[in-house]
């Protein structure tokens, strides 16, 4: 039986809820009129194709587990849990401090998680929906009570400042959530249901094509300028918007939903006109649909924590309201979740 299959045949739903959010961006901000004096773009190219105004860069002294750390730190610190309460921690990202160990074991240590497993997890920018979907699950199974999620990219590391078609796209950031079951009287709130799937067919029109197994570094792999974020832009684009349309569309219909159900649609922030393409052919009002990509670009596993922390503190999402997390990323990687915020 696959896996569509057996959810069809399933008679429970998994209980589990988000009680907490912590986010971190970096100081130092990367403007477009920055970026014109380093590649050959302007503001109003970058902002016509893509809604990006800013982003924010991380200085040299820092990695992907020092934002992850601060994150995990913030949104413990908003529940009042002790780090040694986490069983689990996982880590959403596709640049590691390391291939090995993992970024997870960096932020166990700098936490202080005693007694906490965990793992990175790798699907680009699909991977926070693919690691709250998995940390869900640990939840309703019954064995995990406090399963920290994190998403966090250095995507400054790994592009090519001299490419001006992927440059002007990628922030750094870094969000986390607390997942934890559902409290007395709590059993209508917290995680309903998703959808994921990959498509390899997908995987040369968005990569870093070097560094790997595959392509070991080398001089001529370093000469050749492989160990930046390859991008066929349009592939993608046509990719991104039936995919985040098509997913949510089978989700909402498989739970008896509409969009007018929906509170808020937390959509991945890759580009604003995707969002808006995917939104219009869902028949979901804009003001319904979290963008804030103006403000801190593309900033791939962490988009999601921080377009919810948006969402909240703008008055858009409430205990009680569902909410829809959608992405689609390289692979390709596509993830959507429906949950009822639990505070």
């Amino acid at each position: 039986m696959g896996y569509s299959e057996f959810l069809k045949e399933r008679t429970t739903l998994p209980k589990a809820k988000i009680s907490a959010l912590g986010c971190y961006t970096p100081p130092r901000v990367l403007t477009n009129q920055d970026l014109e004096k380093m590649v050959e773009t302007n503001d109003q190219w970058i902002m016509d194709r893509t809604g990006i105004r800013e982003r924010h860069i991380v200085g040299p002294e820092m990695a992907t587990s020092d934002m992850a750390i601060e994150a995990a730190k913030c949104a413990l610190a908003q529940r009042g849990v002790a780090a040694s309460e986490v069983n689990t921690i996982i880590v959403c990202t596709v640049t590691p401090d390391h291939f090995f160990p993992s970024t997870a074991c960096l932020v166990q240590k700098g936490i202080g998680a005693r007694g906490a497993w965990g793992f990175d997890l790798i699907a680009a920018c699909s991977g926070f929906v693919y690691g709250l979907t998995t940390g869900a699950h640990l939840v309703a199974a019954g064995t995990h009570d406090k399963v920290l999620v994190i998403g966090a990219d250095t995507m400054s590391r790994i592009v090519d400042y001299t490419d001006r078609a992927t440059c002007i796209l990628f922030g750094d950031a870094a969000g986390a959530m607390l997942i934890e079951p559902p409290g007395d009287g709590e059993d209508e709130l917290g995680f309903i249901d998703f959808i994921g799937e990959v498509d390899g067919s997908g995987g040369d029109f968005l990569k870093m094509p070097a560094g790997g197994s595959r392509l070991p570094a080398s001089h001529e792999t370093v000469d050749k300028r492989l160990h930046y974020v390859f991008q066929d832009g349009s592939q993608v684009f046509k990719y991104a918007v039936r995919k985040m349309y098509e997913s949510c569309r089978d989700l909402l219909k498989r739970n008896g939903l509409t969009g007018d159900d929906v509170a808020v649609v937390i959509p991945h922030q890759a580009n604003k006109r995707i969002i808006t393409a995917a939104s219009d052919r869902l028949g979901i009002a804009p003001e319904k649909v979290l963008i804030n990509i103006d403000r801190y670009g593309n900033t791939v596993a962490a988009t999601i924590p921080l377009a919810t922390r948006d969402a909240i503190r703008e008055g858009r999402l409430h205990k009680g309201d569902i909410v829809l997390f959608t992405a689609v990323g390289a692979g390709y990687t596509v993830g959507a979740s429906i949950w009822r915020w639990a505070y």
